[in-house]
């Protein structure tokens, strides 16, 4: 799929040029609220309104949906995922941790995806079957084997505040079995960074298809495993997802399994 990689390229790319015109520059009155903790920016709007209109121009027939709500009906077997600021509390914060996620999915199965962290300059890609890259380069998970050496990455649900399901609980229990855990803010470069062995492995909650769907098919293609929770079939639509090397996945899967046991008692 030469022409869908390169224009995927291209939209992330240019949504990443949208986003930096905000970045460190945005005013009170461009920063509003989805719910208590869950921010929106202009620029997200504006990314999305770029990523969008891209799609509609390049590929008519195609489907799209945005987490702002771009949303498009086509007639062809193409659906665009599409997060354009993942990581936006960081953002209005100034801190320099957040990316453009895009994916394709064909019929049910993510078949392409983008992640791009323009502060960095770093542009992840993977097509099915072709393995994954970091600005060209091929990049693999990690080779560590014990939990105890591993650095992980997790993050919080929007309802950490109301919800008893709060990852709390998983959190500790990580914390005294693994090196350390990280909580950047980004779920889309979490998964990144698993590809490419920065973290060795990362779980979380009441993620969204946009989350997800691009690293999902980066971290598989650099050789990793991604399941549920469970470790089972990751659920797209309804994503909590577990990302890992081969090896470390089912020690980290082991580890869930034992809080989900300590609840029921």
């Amino acid at each position: 799929m030469p022409s869908l990689r390169e224009a995927l390229i291209e939209l992330v790319r240019g949504a990443g040029q949208v986003v930096m015109g905000y970045f460190r520059r945005l005013k009170e009155s461009e920063i509003g609220h989805k719910g208590k903790i869950n921010l929106v920016t202009e620029a997200d709007l504006k990314a999305e309104e770029f990523i969008a209109g891209y799609i509609r121009e390049r590929f008519p027939d195609h489907s799209i949906v945005g987490e702002e709500g771009a949303k498009e009906q086509g007639s062809s077997d193409f659906l665009w995922l599409v997060d354009p600021l993942d990581g936006t509390t960081n953002f209005a914060h100034g801190f320099p941790i957040f990316a453009i996620s895009v994916g394709l999915m064909r019929r049910d199965e993510v078949v392409l995806g983008a992640v791009y962290d323009p502060v960095h300059d770093e542009l992840f890609i993977a097509e099915r079957g072709a393995g994954a890259l970091l600005n060209g380069r091929p990049i693999r998970v990690s080779p560590e084997e014990e939990l105890e050496r591993a650095l992980l990455a997790t993050g919080f649900p929007y309802d950490v505040h109301e919800s008893e399901e709060d990852n709390l609980d998983f959190f500790a229990a990580f914390m005294h079995r693994a090196q350390a855990i990280r909580r950047a803010g980004s779920a889309a470069i979490d998964l990144c960074y698993v590809a490419c062995g920065r973290f060795d492995g990362f779980w979380e909650l009441k993620l969204y298809p946009w989350d997800v769907a691009a690293g999902w098919v980066i971290v598989e293609e650099a050789g990793g495993v991604v399941t549920d929770l469970s470790g089972g079939p990751l659920d797209l639509w309804h994503p909590n997802p577990l990302a890992a090397n081969p090896t470390l996945h089912g020690k980290m899967a082991e580890v869930i399994a034992g809080v989900r046991r300590a609840r029921t008692g």
